[in-house]
């Protein structure tokens, strides 16, 4: 009974250590961290410039340091309000992304595999789609009794009109030689669906979702800052933005420049992943 207890515990050991040699010898993640490394030195340099030559550099020379922003940006962890700030950005691009999933997938497919409803809905779904959604903010604000729902509203438009278009083109896209060869073997309509289309959009399904996911984080930042969703304490990283510009901190605008940077990166992060789980065929290229 120990050995066997023993040869489980190596047998994790070992385990925990293959992650790790994989880790560590990843070399898309060293060549990620030498970039990002390359680009702070550049950025450090090109901000000091002036301090250092006596001359500004187009541009880079007028933004703080990185290593003035990493001391703002240590002020600002302690303070729960930066906190809360993320908290209510990421649950209102949240709220607003899994609407515009719930109905513009539904919607793009039924575009896709049926004339009647294209040749109805479809004209103006592409009248309103040029739109921008922050055109769309001063109505919402009309509309809409709260600033929570028109924000809301307002980062559901900025993904829905994407991820329509994308499942639309994936699912018409779609070779219509694996459907006519599925009817020669007396495949019903429903199996063509759940086994040829579905399968064949969820690449541009997961597509444009990510491209969507961008949107709305730069949808919502915007709609924060317009419609002043509350105090800095709890108004998002966007009205966090906003009040650092009031105040004059260029250092805390940058840091919430980053903020946004990394929390899209973690919510596209997140689309990926999922897309590798609902797509395993995938993982091969």
């Amino acid at each position: 009974m120990a050995t066997t207890a023993s040869d489980g515990y190596q047998q994790r050991v070992i385990v925990r250590r293959t992650r790790w040699q994989k880790l560590v010898a990843n070399k898309r993640l060293w060549r990620g961290i030498t970039a990002v490394v390359c680009a702070l030195i550049v950025w450090e340099i090109g901000a000091r410039w002036n301090d250092w030559f006596g001359y500004r550099l187009p541009f880079i020379g007028f933004i703080p340091p990185p290593t003035d922003v990493m001391v703002a940006w240590l002020e600002v962890l302690p303070k729960i309000g930066y906190w809360e700030s993320w908290y209510l950005s990421f649950k209102r691009v949240l709220a607003g992304f899994l609407a515009a999933m719930l109905l513009g997938i539904p919607f793009g497919l039924a575009l896709a595999v049926n004339r009647y409803f294209r040749d109805i809905f479809f004209p103006p779904f592409e009248v309103m789609r040029p739109i921008p959604p922050l055109a769309w903010v001063p109505a919402s604000l009309i509309f809409w009794p709260t600033n929570e729902m028109s924000i809301a509203f307002v980062t559901f438009l900025g993904a829905f009109f994407t991820i329509v278009i994308n499942v639309l083109g994936g699912a018409r896209s779609i070779d219509i030689a694996y459907l006519r060869a599925a009817q020669s073997m007396g495949a019903t309509q429903k199996d063509m669906f759940w086994k040829i289309v579905l399968p064949g959009t969820l690449p541009s399904i997961f597509t444009g979702a990510a491209v969507g996911m961008g949107i709305t984080w730069e949808v919502v930042l915007a709609a924060e800052m317009i419609s002043g969703g509350g105090t800095q304490a709890g108004g998002g990283l966007g009205f966090f933005i906003w009040n650092s510009y009031m105040g004059g901190s260029l250092e805390q605008i940058v840091v919430g420049m980053i903020s946004i940077g990394i929390a899209g990166y973690l919510s596209s992060s997140a689309i990926r992943y999922l897309g590798t789980v609902c797509m395993p065929w995938r993982r091969l290229f």
